[in-house]
């Protein structure tokens, strides 16, 4: 796994060991920052279960203004400052090591991408975007982008939220992508 563009081009990051955690591959990480496009240049960018903390290196290295990781893994958060180290952006990432739900609790900024990636098993990213909703943290033209292998469960859960909607569905092999964003009110 590495740093597939930016400042940080071509750093190989650090993954944990076992099968707690499922980075985000190459193939899918590349298209997902393509379609997010400049949107990641001056964001602020959360990362939920964050694991080695590719995604948020990823956005830092693109021009993201700073990014936040959360991960209730100490290994995880350990391999996290091993590459924030590694990709030399220390003064760009917060790390909080908590639970998710604490994690939303405790941010009291604006995020412009929210990357939701939890084990899948779990089946925790809807109540994660629930809890994002109801915390106010979304800036005014937010992105969230869900990482599951069940699009038909995540689509169903989401379609029954307030306020928040599916702009684009990408599938690569067992991975799908969900982009959201916040309803216009009009």
């Amino acid at each position: 796994m590495r740093i597939i563009s930016g400042n940080s081009r071509g750093t190989k990051l650090y993954t944990l060991d076992g099968n707690d955690t499922r980075p985000t591959l190459d193939r899918v990480k590349e298209p997902l920052f393509s379609i997010i496009g400049d949107k990641v240049r001056d964001s602020i960018v959360l990362d939920l279960f964050s694991g080695s903390g590719a995604l948020a290196l990823e956005s830092i290295s693109r021009g993201a203004k700073s990014a936040i990781v959360c991960d209730n893994s100490i290994n995880a958060i350990n391999i996290i400052k091993k590459n924030i180290n590694k990709t030399h952006c220390q003064d760009k990432i917060k790390i909080i090591h908590k639970d998710y739900k604490e994690c939303l609790a405790s941010i009291n900024e604006k995020i412009d991408i929210v990357f939701i990636d939890p084990p899948y098993y779990l089946n925790i990213a809807t109540q994660a975007v629930k809890i994002i909703l109801n915390n106010q943290i979304l800036a005014k033209d937010a992105l969230i982008v869900i990482e599951t292998d069940d699009e038909k469960r995540e689509t169903e859960e989401i379609n029954k939220l307030e306020k928040i909607k599916i702009i684009d569905l990408r599938k690569y092999g067992r991975v799908k992508l969900l982009f959201l964003s916040q309803e216009k009110r009009g």
